[in-house]
């Protein structure tokens, strides 16, 4: 997820990371079936819409038609193989911000309109439970949006990038929003040759006609769909290996090439760190996404985190302080993308992870203590809990700002949950259980009550009162082994008129 906040160096500019999630545009569809439609969720309590109920995608094939331009609607094509989970008379898709020329459900022409930010589908036929279920949509995805909402893509100064965590996915193309329905992607993305797309997974191949080149990536494992990537720009694609020789692929600037080698050489030698913590890379390639762009944040976009560039031409950033925001996002391949959250509520699982081996990064290399780190997080939790909610039960963003879903106790205070955990129950105990937490539950999906039983199972002990406290309690517990640490008194909210 986007980086958070940084107490040792203020970056407010990274805590917008959740305006790629924030509100969206509304979708344009040339409707051809006046029904009364009604969107869908799947019940997620922070994102009550998000997703969809009867079907489960398999695969979804994304084709887009770069203009030339990053402020003109690209032509796009969206094909998804899924599974009906119940007998279907319509099927609702997540999208809100495009132009839908027509839909396709298993060869045969289907009606479809439009109700809130969901795209519904009326097929021709019902779709019985079990079936397999084809559906394809020709539509435009719309780089600019209307109120100047962020998410979604991201306009470059060369290009475009996505950013579609938490909520945005579905204002780039037509999809199942939620984390909880991960599937296998193919992309195709046509641009004019002067342009390099880079996507996803691997490369499968280039086709060059006309003055245009079209490039095609696979992913080898199921991906949330606000992990896609797609980036468009003049670009450089940069290879080495890493440990165990995994591919590595950095896209980045044509010009800034060779400033930006000595932190791209880093990034072996900081895998090698994590699976030394956490076991082998999950994926099956990795790389830096270095875009010209001031947006505020880093995302762990699934085998090819996005950063901008100032992060690492920020004369005013030591070295230590890069390197572990380098580990956030690379953390996170393990935290959040190899095991991803079953619902939002589950974000702690994320964050606080992948703020733990930032943090233990920057002890281990750059001599930066994590118990200083963790003792102040503690003096500010009763805080966090009474502005955003407990770690694993945090409260709903307000409507128009769901930037606020990404608060301190997401990161550093869900830190201190492990850092709380790992007192509690020994440091092989704790590794033991990092370890078998990304075997387990391995390109899939988890939650705060499979983490709670898990740790429980390796520490051979219950630990059903320490999370109680830890995780859903309105106030922190004292922190084992450190009877001495205090908590700020919690200060009331300002009076607003």
């Amino acid at each position: 997820m986007p980086h958070s906040l940084r107490s040792a160096i203020p970056r407010s500019r990274r805590t917008t990371a959740a305006l790629l999630a924030c509100a969206v545009s509304g979708c344009l569809i040339a409707a051809s079936a006046p029904s009364p439609a009604t969107p869908l969720g799947i019940g997620d309590p922070l994102f009550p819409t998000l997703g969809n109920p009867g079907y489960d995608v398999k695969s979804y094939d994304l084709s887009f038609t770069y203009p030339g331009s990053n402020n003109k609607p690209l032509t796009a094509v969206t094909r998804i193989k899924a599974r009906a989970t119940q007998r279907l008379e319509s099927v609702n898709l997540d999208f809100a911000h495009g132009t839908v020329q027509s839909v396709d459900v298993n060869g045969l022409p289907a009606s479809f309109t439009s109700a809130g930010e969901d795209l519904v589908i009326t097929p021709a036929v019902p779709l019985p439970r079990g079936g397999t279920l084809r559906i394809t949509v020709r539509h435009t995805s719309d780089p600019v949006s209307t109120k100047g909402e962020d998410g979604g893509w991201v306009q470059t100064e060369d290009g475009l990038v996505m950013a579609n965590q938490a909520d945005a996915a579905h204002l780039v193309f037509p999809c199942n929003d939620h984390p909880s329905d991960k599937a296998m992607f193919t992309f195709h993305v046509t641009a004019p040759d002067t342009y390099t797309a880079v996507a996803n997974g691997v490369a499968r191949g280039v086709e060059r006609t006309g003055g245009a080149t079209t490039w095609n990536y696979r992913t080898r494992h199921p991906m949330a769909t606000e992990l896609a990537q797609v980036s468009i720009g003049r670009s450089t694609v940069l290879h080495r290996r890493g440990p165990h020789g995994l591919p590595l692929r950095d896209v980045v600037p044509a010009e800034d090439a060779a400033v930006l080698e000595p932190w791209l050489k880093k990034t072996s030698d900081q895998i090698a760190w994590m699976e030394k913590k956490v076991g082998r890379f999950p994926f099956e390639t990795y790389g830096l996404l270095i875009a010209q762009a001031r947006t505020g944040f880093e995302l762990e976009t699934q085998t090819l985190s996005l950063f901008e560039k100032g992060v690492f031409t920020e004369p005013a950033y030591p070295a230590w302080y890069v390197e572990s925001i380098m580990v956030h996002e690379l953390s996170h391949q393990w935290f959040g993308d190899s095991v991803s959250p079953r619902g939002w509520s589950d974000l702690w699982l994320n964050e606080g992870h992948a703020t733990w081996y930032e943090a233990l990064y920057a002890d281990e290399t750059g001599h930066r203590p994590l118990e200083t780190r963790m003792k102040a997080a503690y003096a500010r939790s009763d805080q966090w809990r009474a502005t955003g909610g407990p770690p694993a039960d945090p409260r709903p963003a307000k409507p128009g700002q769901k930037i606020s879903l990404f608060r301190p106790n997401v990161y550093d205070g869900s830190a201190l949950v492990l850092y709380a955990l790992r007192q509690k129950i020994g440091n092989r105990a704790f590794e033991r259980l990092e370890r078998a937490w990304v075997a387990v539950h391995r390109d899939g999906t988890a939650d705060t009550a499979d983490f709670e039983h898990l740790a429980s199972v390796v520490a051979g002990r219950d630990l059903t009162s320490f999370f109680e406290g830890w995780l859903h309690g309105e106030k922190t517990p004292p922190m084992p082994g450190h009877p001495d640490w205090k908590l700020n008194p919690v200060r009331a909210p300002k009076a607003t008129r």
